[in-house]
């Protein structure tokens, strides 16, 4: 289910406050006492005991120019000397000692998302700056891939198991109460496989905390830290709870961190911003319609869609590729548009009779069932451990149903990807810390850059970032685009003004517009073309 070579982000739950009437879920609070106080006495044991770093296991298939450490920390940590899990972490050591400035840390997102691929960046041509000045360090967060045990709902072959049934637009009341049944299944799920007790220790506030004790196994007074998507408010947590222990931070597709929005709201808003994504790549597809023939107009190009949706649903491509295939492969479309032109091909060949293309994107891949169920099952308990969330289905059946009226194409898909945190086998929920606050006055300089049009991660979330972090955040905006995970990619306007902050802590301005990058040629874009145009870039898909 991923790629990983090159930076992106990982995502499914993010930004935009109050664009629903919901409840007012969230409010901030002070974290645990027990549990800070046993970070900070982890931290400084960690400073004593720096990690040691050797060959990588075959499994993360780093290569022998990475190297590899496993970071030991409480699971719980009002018990800091309890049961202990292994954070693995991966480094290239900076390629200029004489310029060496630190570490530079790197979280991918998600929740779930699995960083360990990070130091292999430093091959890129864009990074070689960066990665004379800097140790390039990932991790995977406690529960992902390695870090373990991993994190776990439900078998792997169930998690894989095709064709399955796309989110219909108005779901029907059986269709609402399966959904839910399912819903409760795969909380119960996470308890029996997890434990309860241990499931409620997968929070943001942990990921935190172990962020922390990293920073110090590492050697560092202080971090420098890039953080995409959902990494991003892990960012900002830790600058709030942590301002004198930062040094650079870059957030990269921000989350909005009111935490009136964490996390129920904030997936709410992102229907709206999805919507806007999916209609530009139903332009871009009828302004091409002599390449792929879907229609010359946004509706007509809808209208082929359907017809395709349709077919799958009375038979699957291939007999694996059902409705739900189908939903997932083009909701990354809302995502990156550099899949804009497979996916219009696709679609293409399959009218006129070919649903070979359809099967090469969409069918699932059996050898990464265990670590898309993995990242599925972190994202799912992080994002229902962090905050309450409405218990009652008659809230989330309002809000989704008003939602949906003009936000049809992944609304459902949301609420029903969210829906086991309403049933969530965890007493005690968290309390989101309220970002920035006294902490912004005692930060240095950061940067935030965002895409205007992110679906992910809506623009509006990027402007409550800076207001938050205080006068001494800069905001870089990639103005008309909206691919999600902007560092690294194909703009290289953003990455001037990313790499002259890591590197000398300067911002160009307040606030800095790029304009956006290319669209894609209507052809079919591999890694291969991408690297011919000088622009290597594999994409992490978002967690569904």
């Amino acid at each position: 289910m991923r790629m990983r070579v090159a930076l992106a982000a990982v995502v499914l739950a993010v930004s935009v406050p109050g664009v629903c009437a919901g409840p007012a879920l969230a409010r901030a609070a002070a974290p645990p006492a027990a549990e800070e106080a046993g970070a900070e006495f982890v931290a400084r044991r960690a400073a004593g005991d720096p990690l040691e770093f050797g060959p990588c296991a075959a499994a993360e298939g780093l290569g022998p120019a990475v190297r590899c450490a496993t970071l030991r920390v409480p699971l719980d940590y009002a018990r800091p000397d309890g049961e202990q899990i292994g954070i693995t972490v991966s480094r290239v050591r900076a390629s200029g000692p004489a310029a060496r400035q630190g570490v530079l840390v790197y979280n991918p997102g998600g929740p779930g998302g699995n960083g360990m691929f990070f130091p292999l960046v430093a091959g890129l041509p864009e990074w070689r700056r960066i990665g004379a000045a800097y140790d390039l360090v990932g991790y995977a967060p406690r529960g992902v891939g390695r870090s373990g045990p991993p994190l776990s709902c439900q078998d792997p072959d169930e998690f894989a198991r095709t064709p399955t049934r796309g989110p219909s637009a108005v779901p029907d009341p059986a269709e609402k109460r399966e959904r839910l049944a399912a819903a409760r299944r795969y909380a119960q799920g996470c308890a029996r496989r997890t434990g309860a007790d241990r499931l409620a220790h997968y929070t943001t506030l942990n990921n935190v905390r172990d962020l922390h004790v990293l920073r110090a196994a590492l050697g560092e007074a202080k971090l420098n830290f890039m953080g995409a998507s959902y990494g991003t408010y892990l960012g900002a947590v830790y600058a709030t709870l942590h301002p004198g222990h930062v040094r650079r931070m870059v957030f990269d597709s921000a989350v909005d961190p009111d935490p009136a929005g964490i996390w129920y709201r904030n997936n709410l808003a992102q229907g709206p911003a999805f919507e806007r994504r999916w209609a530009d790549f139903r332009a871009w597809t009828a302004r091409h319609d002599a390449s792929y023939g879907l229609g010359t107009t946004p509706g007509a190009v809808q209208a082929s869609y359907e017809r395709v949706r349709a077919a799958l649903a009375r038979e699957p491509a291939g007999g694996v590729v059902g409705t739900g295939q189908l939903h997932s492969a083009y909701l990354r479309a809302a995502y990156y548009d550099e899949v804009w032109p497979e996916r219009a091909a696709a679609l293409s060949a399959f009218l006129r009779g070919d649903p070979a293309p359809l099967i090469a994107l969409a069918a699932p891949d059996p050898a990464a069932a265990a670590e898309g169920e993995n990242a599925t099952a972190v994202y799912t308990a992080t994002l229902c451990n962090d905050a309450p969330w409405p218990a009652d289905w008659e809230t989330w059946d309002r809000d989704n149903t008003e939602l949906a009226r003009t936000a049809p194409f992944e609304t459902w898909g949301n609420a029903f990807l969210n829906l086991p945190c309403a049933s969530w086998p965890v007493r005690e929920r968290q309390h989101p810390v309220d970002v920035g606050g006294a902490a912004a006055a005692a930060l240095p300089r950061t940067l935030v850059v965002a895409a205007e049009r992110d679906g992910a991660t809506p623009y509006p979330g990027a402007l409550e970032l800076q207001r938050r972090l205080g006068a001494g955040a800069a905001l870089v905006t990639e103005e008309g685009a909206g691919t999600h995970g902007v560092v690294g990619g194909r703009n290289d306007c953003v990455d001037r003004h990313v790499e002259r902050y890591l590197l000398t802590g300067a911002t160009a301005g307040w606030r800095v517009g790029c304009a956006p990058h290319p669209e894609p040629a209507p052809v079919s874009l591999d890694d291969r073309a991408a690297t011919a145009q000088g622009h290597p870039r594999a994409l992490l898909p978002p967690v569904v």
